[in-house]
C-alpha cells in the first residue's frame, strides 16, 4: 500500500453537504465511515489516483460513492460482481438518491445500466425465428418449451411496444435453454445497421441510453471485456468504482476463460452445411470427431506438456474451422443479411477462436481437461495463467479506478488484493494508489466470538470424522438451531445435516440441493430452530441478519483443491517467480472466503453471536495469525465450554 499523495485535499464540502442531503432525505443518519468514504473517493477522483476503500457492512458504502460518482465532471462507471447488487443499485439506491437529490443546480443525475447483449431479448429473433440444429429457422419450439417462448415472445413485444428494457431479470421465469431461444451473443448479432429492427433493438437502446447518462452500472465481465478485451462495450469514461472488488480477479478470470467440447464443434458444423457449398463443414464434423476421441485418451486435470493426439486434434479443428469461415458466401451489397447464416459463422468463428487458443498452447495460459460426470462429457477449459498484468496495463493505466469491498484488507493489510488486481505492494510513480480501512458500524469483539476448535484433530482427506460430527452436533444443540453451516464440499454439508437431523430431530436441518436457495433461505428465516447447511452460495450470497442466525460453523479453512488445475499452476508460477506461492495464492484465497463466510454472522448492530472454526490449524498453523488477521476482530477463544455456554444464553435471551 502506498502512502497518501502529497497533493493538497480538494474541497470536501460539496461531498460532505450532498451526502447530508441524500442521507436526510432518505431517512437514515450520518454513519463517519461513509462521510470518509465518500471524501476520500472524491479526493481519488480529483487527483486521478486509485484507492482501494475497505467498508464495512452497514457502512452504507453504496452512497459512499455513489454521490461523489454524481458530483465528478467526467462520466464513471458502476462495477458490480453479482447481478443482485446491479439490481439493487438500479432499482433502488440510485432512484432513490436522484429523487432526493436530482434537481441540485449543475448536477448531472441521469444514469444507465448496461449488460452484455446475451442479457437482452432480441426482436429479430422473436419475429423471424431461431435455427435449430441444421439451421433451419423456426418460429416456436414444440411442447412446454414452446408455451415458454411464446410467454417470452409475448412479453418482449409489450416490452418493445412500451419502450420497456427488454431485460431478462424483467422477463417472466424461464430456463437457460428457454432464453436463448429469444437472445442472441455477440457474435450472431447482424448488428443494428444490418438489422430491419435495428431501430427498436433493446440492446442498441441500452447502449444509446448510455452513451447520453453521466453513470453507468455494468458488471465486472463486461468491464473486462471492454477495457481488457479491447472490444468496445461501453461509452468512454473518466473513472470506475469497482463494487465486490474482493471479486474482481475471479470474474475477470472467468470473463477470460474458454471451453471446447466435440459437440459444439459438431454443431457449428451442423449449422453450417446448408451455407457453405464445399466440403468444409463436412471437414469440420470430421475434425469433431478426432477432438473427442483424443479428449477421451487424455488424462483428466491440467496440461503441463500438451498430448501429441490432442495437440493435432486442436490443429485440425483450428484449420478447419478457418476453413468453414472462408468458405461463408460473402454478403451481397444492399441486400437483407441471412440470419441463420450470421448465426451459424457466429459458432464457427467461436470454434476457431477457442481451438486456435488452445492450440497454441502459450505460457500465459492455463489448459485443463474436466472430468466429466454422466450428464456432461470431458471438456476442455483454458483461462489465463494470471490477469493482474492485463488489468494493470489496460484498466489502471488509463482510468481512475475505485475499488471497495467488506473484505479488501486480507492479513491485515490491502497488500494481496492490490498485487491480485496489477496494484503494486511497493510505491509505483506511474500507478500511485492508497488503501484506507473506513471501519465498520458493528463492535465485533462485543457482538462476536471466533471460536477456533484447537481439540479437533485436523481435517482429513476423507469428510468429516465422528469428532467434527459430534461438534457441530453440539453447538447446534446449544444454539437450538439458529445454525448456518458453510462446507467445504457438498458431500460434507450432507453428512452434517444428516448426522444432526439424527441427533437432534426436534429442529429443522436444511441441506444445500434439496430446494432452490430462495427457498432455504426462506425457511431459515421463518423459523429460527433451523440449520441450513450448505457449500459456496451460501459463503457469500446469504444476508439473514437477526435471531435467526446465532452460529455460523465453518468445517475447515477453504484452501483451494490441490488438483485445481488454475489455482495451482498459479502457486508453481509463484513460486518459480521467487514468491510465496502457496501464501500468495492459496492462502489468499482462503482468507477471502474465510472473511466472507465469517461475514454472514453480523449484519445489524444488534446481531449476536459465534462464528466456529472447525479446523484447529487456524490456530496451530504458522499462516494461522494471517487469515485470523482477515477476518472481523471478534472476541477469540478456542475453549468449548465457554462457546456452549455463550450460544445457550443467546438462545434463552429474548428476541432483540
Amino acid at each position: 500500500m502506498t502512502s497518501p499523495s502529497a497533493r493538497p485535499a480538494v474541497d470536501s464540502s460539496p461531498v460532505r453537504d450532498l451526502l447530508a442531503t441524500a442521507v436526510t432525505a432518505l431517512g437514515g443518519q450520518e454513519r463517519a465511515g461513509q462521510v470518509a468514504m465518500a471524501e476520500a473517493v472524491a479526493q481519488a477522483f480529483a487527483d486521478r489516483e486509485h484507492l482501494l476503500v475497505q467498508a464495512g457492512t452497514g457502512t452504507g458504502k453504496s452512497l459512499g460513492y455513489l454521490v461523489p460518482a454524481l458530483l465528478h465532471d467526467k462520466r464513471v462507471v458502476i462495477a458490480t460482481a453479482t447481478l443482485a447488487l446491479q439490481h439493487q443499485l438500479v432499482e433502488r439506491d440510485l432512484p432513490r438518491l436522484v429523487k432526493a437529490v436530482g434537481t441540485t443546480p449543475g448536477l448531472d443525475a441521469s444514469y444507465a445500466v448496461l449488460k452484455g447483449r446475451s442479457n437482452y431479448a432480441c426482436l429479430h429473433r422473436i419475429r423471424e425465428g431461431a435455427p435449430d440444429d441444421q439451421g433451419e429457422l423456426i418460429q416456436i419450439p414444440e411442447g412446454s418449451m414452446g408455451a415458454k417462448v411464446l410467454e417470452l415472445r409475448t412479453w418482449a413485444e409489450a416490452a418493445a411496444e412500451a419502450g420497456g428494457s427488454g431485460e431478462r431479470d424483467d422477463a417472466p421465469r424461464h430456463t437457460e435453454k428457454e432464453w436463448r431461444q429469444v437472445s442472441v451473443s455477440a457474435r450472431e448479432c447482424l448488428s443494428a445497421s444490418k438489422c430491419q429492427f435495428g431501430q427498436e433493438c433493446f440492446a442498441e437502446r441500452a447502449k444509446e441510453k448510455a452513451h447520453k447518462s453521466h453513470l453507468i452500472v455494468t458488471n465486472h465481465s463486461l468491464l473486462a471485456i471492454d477495457a481488457i478485451e479491447g472490444i468496445p462495450m461501453i461509452p468512454d469514461y473518466d473513472a470506475v468504482v469497482i463494487d465486490e472488488a474482493h471479486e474482481l480477479a475471479a470474474r475477470v478470470t472467468q470473463a477470460a476463460t474458454d471451453e471446447l467440447w466435440a459437440a459444439e464443434v459438431e454443431r457449428a458444423a451442423r449449422r453450417s452445411v446448408r451455407h457453405v457449398e464445399g466440403n468444409e463443414a463436412d471437414d469440420l464434423a470430421d475434425a469433431a470427431d478426432a477432438l473427442r476421441a483424443a479428449v477421451s485418451e487424455a488424462p483428466a486435470g491440467r496440461f503441463e506438456r500438451l498430448p501429441e493426439d490432442l495437440a493435432d486434434a486442436l490443429a485440425l479443428v483450428r484449420d478447419a474451422a478457418r476453413a468453414c469461415i472462408s468458405a461463408f458466401p460473402k454478403a451481397e451489397a444492399g441486400s437483407e443479411p441471412d440470419a441463420a447464416m450470421t448465426q451459424a459463422k457466429g459458432m464457427v468463428q467461436e470454434v476457431f477462436a477457442t481451438a486456435e487458443r488452445m492450440a497454441a498452447n502459450s505460457e500465459h495460459d492455463v489448459l485443463w481437461r474436466t472430468e466429466g460426470s454422466d450428464r456432461m462429457p470431458p471438456t476442455l477449459a483454458i483461462a489465463p495463467l494470471q490477469v493482474w498484468g492485463q488489468m494493470r496495463d489496460k484498466l489502471l493505466a488509463d482510468n481512475t479506478v475505485v475499488m471497495t469491498s467488506a473484505t479488501l484488507m486480507l492479513g491485515g493489510d490491502f497488500n494481496a488484493v492490490g498485487r491480485s488486481v496489477g496494484l503494486k505492494p511497493m510505491p509505483d510513480e506511474e500507478q500511485p494508489w492508497r488503501g484506507i480501512d473506513v471501519g465498520s458500524p458493528f463492535d465485533y469483539a462485543r457482538q462476536g466470538i471466533l471460536y477456533v476448535a484447537r481439540h479437533l484433530p485436523p481435517p482429513g482427506r476423507d469428510g468429516l470424522g465422528p469428532a467434527q460430527l459430534d461438534e457441530i452436533t453440539q453447538l447446534v444443540d446449544a444454539a437450538e438451531g439458529r445454525t448456518l453451516g458453510l462446507f467445504s464440499s457438498r458431500r460434507a454439508a450432507e453428512a452434517a445435516a444428516e448426522h444432526v437431523r439424527k441427533a437432534l430431530p426436534h429442529l429443522t436441518t436444511l441441506a444445500q440441493g434439496e430446494a432452490q436457495l430462495p427457498e432455504l433461505a426462506r425457511q431459515f428465516v421463518e423459523d429460527p430452530h433451523t440449520c441450513l447447511f450448505g457449500t459456496l452460495g451460501l459463503w457469500q450470497g446469504l444476508d439473514v441478519p437477526g435471531d435467526t442466525c446465532q452460529l455460523v460453523i465453518i468445517d475447515r479453512i477453504p484452501f483451494p483443491r490441490p488438483d485445481d488445475p488454475l489455482m495451482s499452476a498459479r502457486q508453481k508460477a509463484a513460486d518459480q517467480a521467487g514468491g510465496n506461492g502457496f501464501m500468495q495464492v492459496a492462502a489468499t484465497h482462503a482468507a477471502l472466503l474465510l472473511a466472507q463466510g465469517a461475514g454472514r454472522l453480523i449484519r445489524t448492530t444488534s446481531d449476536r453471536g459465534v462464528v466456529a472454526v472447525l479446523d484447529p490449524r487456524l490456530a496451530t498453523a504458522r499462516y494461522g495469525s494471517f487469515l485470523k488477521a482477515s477476518l472481523p476482530p471478534m472476541w477469540p477463544t478456542t475453549d468449548p465450554q465457554v462457546v456452549r455456554q455463550a450460544l445457550a444464553r443467546l438462545s434463552q435471551s429474548p428476541s432483540r
